[in-house]
């Protein structure tokens, strides 16, 4: 178990994983930018880092930010949320290199499941039941056809 989170999100999701893991005896640390120094996350996080500027792809978005609140902290994983770096195939990487857990899918299964068609073969490949749908279309013809069926 961890010890100390780092959450690279803001406002709601924030503070629900701050609230999960206060019941679970976490400490938790939130990253803000400008914009959000007087947010609730901060305030109910137990420690809070600032990361920059208003702007997410100066603050939230930052790689390398994100990775050196949690160094500077001695964070031992860092939770997402969801959006941001979430999906981030790359941001997972650069975690596991830093010896820092993604608290999330992997990288591969981010890449496997990140397009709707890989994702389809990959479940159909292993029987996973599926609603009816088609995979890339390669015409209007083709469209036309999958919706008439």
């Amino acid at each position: 178990m961890f010890h100390k989170v780092l959450i690279a999100n803001r406002g709601a999701i924030a503070c629900r994983i701050i609230r999960t893991l206060k019941n679970m005896g976490i400490t938790s640390v939130a990253v803000y930018s400008e914009a959000d120094r007087h947010a609730r996350h901060v305030a109910e996080a137990d420690e809070a880092v600032f990361i920059g500027p208003a702007p997410a792809s100066e603050s939230y978005l930052d790689q390398a930010k994100i990775l050196e609140a949690a160094r500077a902290t001695g964070a031992e994983a860092i939770h997402p949320g969801y959006g941001f770096l979430s999906e981030n195939a790359s941001f997972a990487e650069a975690c596991a290199v830093a010896g820092i857990a993604f608290i999330g899918p992997t990288p591969q299964q981010m890449r496997d499941f990140g397009l709707k068609h890989t994702a389809r073969e990959l479940a159909e490949k292993n029987s996973v039941p599926l609603l009816p749908g088609s995979g890339l279309l390669d015409d209007v013809a083709h469209a036309l056809r999958e919706a008439e069926r």
